[in-house]
């Protein structure tokens, strides 16, 4: 085995040193920086046991026979509101019921209009309860009232039995739809977006389309009259409530 002379050695040596510095200047270092944590970044920190501490000593003073655990961000003001609109409904309900009770008489004989009316009655009731079952869920507490006794007799000298009748039901959709925009307000009122929402969604825009049938009704009642043309327009109506 060869050795290398001295003076061979010393010429190697700084080209071995010139090629370290020269990979030395071409790598690159990396070095971990201290994580920023959210509180540095948000400004929010969130310390689910410590922000729980209120709300569990609320669960724990709960009255369970007299008070709902449920219940969260619920002003009395909307629990309230909510038991005035569930009997508007059922109110509604049982004029619609006496409109049914009146057209299916053999005496008036216009199955279409009591079907029409029957239908209605139970479309008013099924709002009510589900007023109702929204006002268990969000921890209220429903309070029946008093219903009004409707009138029984529809005949009207005049407009005749069918347009008076549809005129009235026209009426009361109306002034269903002014309540459920008051019900919004009072949602509105106490920043209760859950309600607000419940009341546009499941109540508002089908009651928005309820007035714009039964104004249509009207006008077609109004156009054919008494006699002959209510006679048609019944048949038809009934057609219609059964295919819906």
């Amino acid at each position: 085995m060869m050795l290398l002379s001295s003076r061979k050695l010393r010429t190697a040596q700084p080209k071995l040193c010139s090629e370290r510095r020269a990979a030395r200047v071409g790598r690159v270092t990396v070095r971990a920086t201290p994580e920023k944590t959210v509180e540095s970044l948000t400004g929010v920190v969130f310390e689910p046991f410590s922000a729980v501490k209120a709300e569990l000593a609320t669960v724990g003073k709960t009255k369970q026979e007299t008070e709902s655990f449920a219940r969260v961000n619920f002003h009395p003001e909307c629990e309230a509101a909510i038991n005035e609109q569930i009997n508007i409904e059922y109110n509604v309900s049982y004029v619609y019921h006496a409109l049914w009770a009146y057209f299916d008489r053999d005496n008036v004989a216009l199955p279409g209009l009591a079907a029409f009316f029957k239908a209605g009655s139970e479309e008013e009731r099924e709002h009510a309860e589900l007023l109702m079952s929204y006002q268990n869920k969000r921890g209220g507490r429903v309070k029946l009232k008093s219903i009004v006794m409707p009138e029984m007799e529809f005949n009207h000298p005049e407009k005749g039995d069918a347009l008076y009748a549809m005129e009235l039901a026209l009426s009361l959709e109306k002034l269903n739809f002014t309540k459920l925009r008051e019900l919004h307000e009072v949602a509105d009122r106490n920043g209760d977006a859950s309600m607000a929402d419940f009341v546009e969604g499941e109540l508002l825009n089908e009651q928005v389309e309820a007035v714009k049938k039964v104004s249509e009704y009207v006008s077609q009642l109004r156009r054919v009259g008494k006699g002959l043309g209510t006679f048609q327009f019944d048949r038809e109506l009934l057609e219609e409530v059964n295919k819906a």
